[in-house]
C-alpha cells in the first residue's frame, strides 16, 4: 500500500455485513479501523490513540487524527453523535409514554363500558321484575274475578267447583332477555376491539354524510349542562306580536303565534268554544286567546294592506321639472279637437263619428321652441261631465275654448265649474275669430257673469284669439301655456314607483283590457306589476299616442297599458306594487268593499224602507235595458245619462253595462229580464246575432250618443215619432284587397249574408268594432257595375273617401227607413 493510499479511507463495497471491518491503515504511527455498515461507512480511530501510548483525541495533534480532518470539524461530528443518541432516547421514552397512555385510555373506555352496559342491565333487569310483578298482580286479580264470578252451586257437581290449575309461566321472557345480555355483551366485545381506533366518520365529525349542525350541538351541550345541575330548565318563553284582523281562522292563529294547533284548540275548549283548527274565530276571542299565551296583540283592519300605497313625501333635491298636462275644455262644436288639431298638426276630427269627441285623448306636443306639452281632449256633451271632470283632476292648466261666434255655453259654464273646483289655471282661447260674424269681446263680457276676468277686462286670466283653420294665435297661445307652465314651476320625482291616473278603458280583442294612463310621478316601466282600482295586472307593453312602443314612461307621459287581468274604471289611480301578491290582495279588498257598497245601497233594512220601496216599485214603470259600449269613458257616461231619464211614473234601469262586443250572456239576460240591448260603437258576434234571432231579442246599434240618448228618452216618455231607424240588409266579408289605377283601394268581397246594395250605406267592422261608416263609391260584379249582389255571390266595393281595408275585415250594409213607433 502507498502513502497516497493511506491518505484515504478505504474499503470494500458490497458483499460485507454491517459492521465488519473491512481493512485498516495506518497513518504514521495511527492506525484507523475502517467500518462499512448498512447505511453509511465510518472511519472509527483506534482506541487509545491521542492519548499517552498512541490514539488520537478531537483536540490532539493533528498528525494522531485521521487525514483531512480538523479539531472543529471532529468536534462537531461527536457533537452530532452524542445528539442523535439524546434523541434515539426521548423518542423511546415518548414512545413508551404514548403506548402507556393508549393503554390507559383503552383500559377506561373498556370500563366505562362495562359500566354502563351493566347499568343498562341493571335498568332492564329493574324494568322486567316490574313488569313481571304488575303482570302476576294483573294475573292474580283476573282469576280471583273469575273465580269469584264462577263460585260453584249446591246443585253443581262437585268436579265443577275444583279450582282450576294454575297455568305455567311462559319462559318466553327470560329466553328474551337471555339473548338481550348476549347481545350487550356482545356489542361490548366489539366496541371494545374498536375503541382505540380512529374511523373517517369520527374524524370528519359526523356518520357518513351527516353532520350535526351547529346549533344541535349547542342544544345538546345546554341539555348535559342542565342535567350536570340537577334536571331539566324551562326554555325562556318568547314574546310575539301578533298581528290580529277583524277575523281569524284557528289554525293561523296558532301559526302567528308559533304554538301547537292542539294546545289552542284546547284553550278555546276550556272557554267553552268546541271549534275545529279550521274554523274561523272573531277578534276579541282571539284577543284573550293570545293574551293567555303570553303574546302582544297588534289589531288591524282589511284597509291596511293598501298602506304600502301610501304616498311618500319626495325630497326636493329628488324633484326634477317636468312638462305640464293641459286639458282643453269647452262647449259642443265650440272647436276645441279642431284646435288641438292645428296644434298637433293631425287629424283627429276625421275619425270622430258625427265630427265630435267621444273618448278622452291624451297626446304628447312639442313646439319649435323645445318645449313638450301634454294635451288632453275631453268631450264637450252634457253626458260626459263625469270626464270632463276626471279630466280637470290630472291636469295642471284649462284651456277653455269659446267661440268667438256662440259666446258661453251650459257646457261652458260646466267646464268653468270643473277648473274652478280642480283649483287649476284657466286660459281662455277665443276660436273662430275668422268668421264674419265673430264677436270676441261679447264672449269676454259673457264671462264675467261667471267671474273669469280676462286681461283685457284687467284681470288675471289669459286670453288668445286663435283660429283653427287658419291658424291665426296658435303660437300665441302656446307662449301663454308655456308662461303659466314656468310659473307653476311643475316638478315630479321620476326616480321612485311610478303614479298615474286612468284617462280611458277599453276591451281590445287580440290585446285584452287596456288603459289609457297619465303618468303623474315615478317612471312607469315594462314588466312592472301595479294595482289599479279594482284591478292588478303585468305591464306587458307600453305605447305611446303615436302608436309606437315604449319602454318607460316618465311624470306627465300618456301611454297605452297591456298587461291588465280586467278593465278598469276611467278616472282609477294606478300604483305599482313590489309584489304580485300585494297588488292581488289590494285588489280583491276593494273589490269586496265595492259589492258590500252597492249591497248596501240597494238593500232595504227597516221596514218602513221596504214598504216604501214596494210602493215605489208599485208606482213607477221601469225601462230595462242592457248597455254595451267600446271603452269604460263611454259606457260610464251613457249609464250615467240613463239615470237622469225620468220621472216620477217612469224611469230607465240599465240592468247591465260593459265594455266589448255583444255575447250570447248580454243576449241570455235580455230575453229573462225582457230588455233590448244597445250597442255603442261595438257589434254582436255572429253566436250572439243568431241567439238573439232565435229568441226575440231587439239588438240596437248607435255611433253617435246623442241618438242613444234621444232614442231611450223618447221610449220612456212616450214620444215615439217617427223616426230613422236603420234595417240591416247583409253582411259581406273581405277576401283579398286590390289597388286599381284611378279608383284606390278595392275589396273583392264575399255576400255572406243577406244582399248587398249599391244605394245602401255601409260600415267597416275590424274584431267587431266599428272602424268607418260611409257609403261605397262603386259595387261591381266581375267588369260591370251593378244595383246589388246577392248573398254567396263575390262583388268588389269601394268605400267613399277611405282606404283602410284589410283581408278579413267585416263589412256591414244597412239602409235607413222611416218607422212609426210605439209604446208597449
Amino acid at each position: 500500500m502507498s502513502e497516497n493510499d493511506g491518505k484515504k479511507t478505504l474499503g470494500l463495497r458490497g458483499g460485507a455485513r454491517p459492521g465488519n471491518v473491512k481493512q485498516s491503515f495506518s497513518h504514521g504511527r495511527t492506525k484507523n479501523v475502517v467500518v462499512e455498515t448498512k447505511r453509511k461507512r465510518v472511519v472509527v480511530p483506534k482506541p487509545g490513540a491521542g492519548k499517552p501510548g498512541g490514539g488520537a483525541t478531537p483536540s490532539g495533534d493533528p498528525s494522531r487524527r485521521p487525514a483531512g480532518i480538523s479539531d472543529a470539524e471532529m468536534a462537531r461530528r461527536m457533537k452530532a453523535l452524542q445528539a442523535a443518541k439524546a434523541r434515539e432516547a426521548e423518542e423511546a421514552a415518548a414512545r413508551e409514554a404514548a403506548e402507556k397512555a393508549r393503554e390507559e385510555e383503552r383500559a377506561r373506555r373498556r370500563a366505562e363500558q362495562e359500566a354502563k352496559e351493566r347499568e343498562q342491565r341493571e335498568a332492564e333487569e329493574r324494568a322486567r321484575q316490574k313488569a313481571e310483578e304488575e303482570d302476576r298482580k294483573r294475573k292474580e286479580a283476573e282469576e280471583a274475578a273469575k273465580r269469584a264470578a264462577a263460585a260453584p252451586t249446591p246443585e253443581e257437581p262437585k268436579a265443577a267447583r275444583a279450582p282450576a290449575s294454575k297455568p305455567a309461566p311462559a319462559a318466553t321472557p327470560r329466553k328474551q332477555d337471555r339473548e338481550r345480555e348476549q347481545r350487550g355483551r356482545g356489542k361490548g366485545r366489539d366496541d371494545n376491539r374498536r375503541s382505540g381506533k380512529l374511523t373517517l366518520g369520527q374524524a370528519t365529525g359526523g356518520e357518513g354524510n351527516r353532520q350535526r349542525s351547529m346549533a344541535s350541538m349547542k342544544r345538546k351541550q345546554e341539555r348535559a349542562r342542565q342535567k350536570a345541575m340537577g334536571g331539566p330548565v324551562e326554555r325562556e318563553k318568547v314574546i310575539r306580536d301578533v298581528q290580529l284582523p277583524e277575523a281569524i281562522m284557528v289554525s293561523e292563529l296558532a301559526n302567528r303565534m308559533a304554538e301547537r294547533v292542539a294546545d289552542v284548540v284546547k284553550s278555546l275548549m276550556q272557554m267553552g268554544m268546541m271549534v275545529t283548527q279550521n274554523q274561523t274565530i272573531d277578534a276579541d276571542t282571539a284577543e284573550l286567546i293570545i293574551e293567555e299565551f303570553g303574546h302582544k296583540v297588534t289589531r288591524v283592519s282589511d284597509s291596511d294592506v293598501e298602506d304600502v300605497i301610501k304616498e311618500v313625501e319626495d325630497k326636493d333635491e329628488d324633484l326634477q321639472p317636468r312638462p305640464p298636462v293641459i286639458t282643453i275644455m269647452g262647449h259642443v262644436d265650440h272647436g276645441k279637437t279642431s284646435l288641438l288639431d292645428a296644434i298637433r298638426d293631425a287629424r283627429v276630427v276625421a275619425g270622430e263619428a258625427g265630427g265630435i269627441t267621444q273618448h278622452i285623448g291624451a297626446y304628447q306636443v312639442k313646439t319649435d321652441g323645445g318645449t313638450t306639452l301634454t294635451f288632453l281632449d275631453t268631450p264637450g256633451h252634457a253626458a260626459f261631465t263625469s270626464m270632463r271632470s276626471r279630466g280637470a283632476q290630472v291636469t295642471d292648466i284649462v284651456v277653455l275654448v269659446v267661440a268667438a261666434d256662440d259666446a258661453v255655453m251650459p257646457q261652458t259654464i260646466e267646464a268653468i265649474n270643473h277648473a274652478k273646483a280642480a283649483e287649476v289655471p284657466m286660459i281662455v282661447a277665443i276660436n273662430k275669430v275668422d268668421k264674419p260674424d265673430a264677436n270676441p269681446d261679447k264672449v269676454r263680457t259673457d264671462l264675467l257673469q261667471h267671474e273669469v276676468i280676462v286681461e283685457k277686462m284687467s284681470g288675471e286670466v289669459q286670453d288668445v284669439e286663435v283660429s283653427a283653420i287658419t291658424g291665426q294665435g296658435l303660437d300665441e297661445l302656446l307662449e301663454a301655456i308655456a308662461l303659466q307652465a314656468e310659473i307653476l314651476e311643475l316638478k315630479a320625482n321620476p326616480d321612485r314607483a311610478a303614479q298615474g291616473a286612468v284617462i280611458e278603458a277599453q276591451l281590445d280583442v287580440g290585446r285584452g283590457p287596456v288603459a289609457t294612463v297619465l303618468v303623474q310621478n315615478g317612471t312607469l316601466r315594462q314588466g312592472d306589476i301595479f294595482v289599479v282600482g279594482e284591478q292588478y295586472g303585468k305591464v306587458r307593453a307600453l305605447i305611446n299616442d303615436k302608436g309606437d312602443r315604449v319602454k318607460e314612461a316618465g311624470p306627465s307621459v300618456p301611454v297605452e297599458v297591456l298587461g291588465l287581468n280586467g278593465t278598469p274604471e276611467a278616472g282609477d289611480v294606478l300604483n305599482v306594487t313590489e309584489t304580485e301578491a300585494q297588488a292581488r290582495e289590494i285588489a280583491a279588498y276593494r273589490e269586496q268593499a265595492a259589492k258590500d257598497k252597492r249591497a248596501a245601497a240597494g238593500a232595504a233594512t227597516t221596514l218602513e224602507q221596504l214598504m216604501q220601496k214596494a210602493k215605489e216599485d208599485e208606482n213607477v214603470t221601469e225601462l230595462p235595458i242592457l248597455m254595451k259600449a267600446d271603452v269604460q269613458g263611454s259606457a260610464e257616461a251613457i249609464v250615467q245619462a240613463m239615470e237622469k231619464i225620468g220621472n216620477d211614473e217612469v224611469r230607465v234601469r240599465v240592468l247591465h253595462s260593459g265594455v266589448g262586443a255583444i255575447t250570447e250572456t248580454d243576449v241570455g239576460l235580455a230575453e229573462a229580464s225582457g230588455a233590448p240591448i244597445f250597442g255603442f260603437n261595438v257589434r254582436a258576434n255572429a253566436s250572439a246575432r243568431n241567439t238573439a234571432n232565435q229568441k226575440g231579442v231587439e239588438i240596437r246599434y248607435y255611433s253617435v250618443i246623442y241618438d242613444l240618448v234621444d232614442d231611450v228618452k223618447a221610449a220612456a216618455s212616450g214620444l215615439l215619432s217617427a223616426e230613422i231607424r236603420e234595417k240591416f240588409i247583409g253582411y259581406a266579408e273581405i277576401r283579398e284587397v286590390f289597388k286599381v289605377t284611378g279608383v284606390g283601394k278595392v275589396a273583392g268581397c264575399l255576400v255572406t249574408e243577406g244582399v248587398a246594395r249599391r244605394s245602401a250605406g255601409v260600415r267597416l267592422l275590424r274584431d267587431n268594432v266599428v272602424i268607418h261608416e260611409g257609403t261605397l263609391k262603386t259595387l261591381k260584379r266581375f267588369k260591370d257595375e251593378v244595383a246589388e249582389v246577392q248573398s254567396g255571390q263575390e262583388c268588389g266595393m269601394a268605400f267613399e273617401n277611405y282606404d283602410d281595408i284589410r283581408a278579413g275585415d267585416v263589412i256591414e250594409i244597412f239602409e235607413r227607413e222611416e218607422v212609426t213607433r210605439t209604446l208597449d
